[in-house]
């Protein structure tokens, strides 16, 4: 399967190539709008909330640290959010190609990564900038991103190929998908701490995956300290799993999946 994903590599990179240019074909502006959108989203989180509402963090000082944990939760979120919801239609919205083109079917997953990593890469480009203006970036530390961010992104596109597989022979899982994933959000603390919980309900709130990731985020860019690798085992071992079971399910139903669409 590596070896098929790299033989189509001028494929994958063509695909990405083309969807982010026709997003932004008839636009004046062009490709600045993948500045401009992130850029206005971190300024309004910085202006309401650090100056205008006053919003502070338990045991954290600096006039900025709720935007910058708004910021690590929202943007770490979007990420996820962007890769399974593609993930979840990308074989029914290239029904077409599928049944016209011989390629390696999993190249499509692949692409949606792709994709959903530069809209990531732009964005936290910016929100890093930020942080290196405002004398807030967390040092040495900062390099604890990148193995968290492999993991969510397994996570993501593991969930996502299962999901996505199982849309094509039941559509009302793409429904049910998208209304679980706005629960989810709210069931994750990003726009809110973990601490103004009642205790009794954390063991069942810390079931969920995405909240160790997104702590992690949060302790990394807020509080300049490593994350709980140990909290991270959890949804590290989600990962692997969703993996190897989307692919297999994905290798076991691909010729079904052409037949359907």
């Amino acid at each position: 399967m590596l070896r098929s994903i790299w033989s189509y590599r001028g494929f994958i990179s063509g695909s990405v190539k083309r969807e982010f240019q026709s997003r932004y074909r008839n636009s004046l502006l062009g490709a600045a709008w993948t500045v401009l959108n992130p850029l206005a989203m971190i300024v309004v989180y910085t202006v309401i909330f650090s100056q205008v509402m006053r919003a502070r963090l338990p045991g954290v000082d600096s006039g900025f640290a709720y935007s910058i944990y708004l910021c690590a939760g929202v943007l770490t979120w979007g990420l996820f959010a962007e890769i399974v919801s593609r993930a979840q239609n990308v074989f029914l919205e290239h029904a077409n190609l599928i049944k016209k083109i011989s390629f390696p079917r999993i190249c499509l997953p692949v692409i949606v990564v792709f994709n959903a990593g530069i809209n990531f890469a732009i964005i936290f480009g910016l929100f890093v900038l930020f942080l290196l203006v405002s004398g807030n970036f967390p040092g040495t530390v900062f390099a604890a991103v990148f193995p968290v961010l492999l993991i969510q992104i397994a996570f993501a596109i593991g969930l996502g190929i299962i999901v996505g597989v199982l849309n094509v022979f039941f559509r009302d899982v793409g429904q049910f998908f998208g209304v679980l994933l706005q629960f989810w959000f709210w069931l994750t603390p990003v726009v809110y701490p973990a601490s103004i919980l009642p205790a009794p309900i954390l063991p069942y709130f810390n079931l969920n995956p995405m909240v160790p990731l997104v702590t992690a985020y949060q302790d990394i860019f807020v509080h300049a300290k490593g994350p709980d690798w140990n909290s991270l085992a959890f949804p590290a071992l989600l990962a692997a799993l969703f993996c190897v079971v989307g692919i297999r399910m994905f290798r076991k139903r691909v010729g079904e999946i052409v037949d359907e669409l």
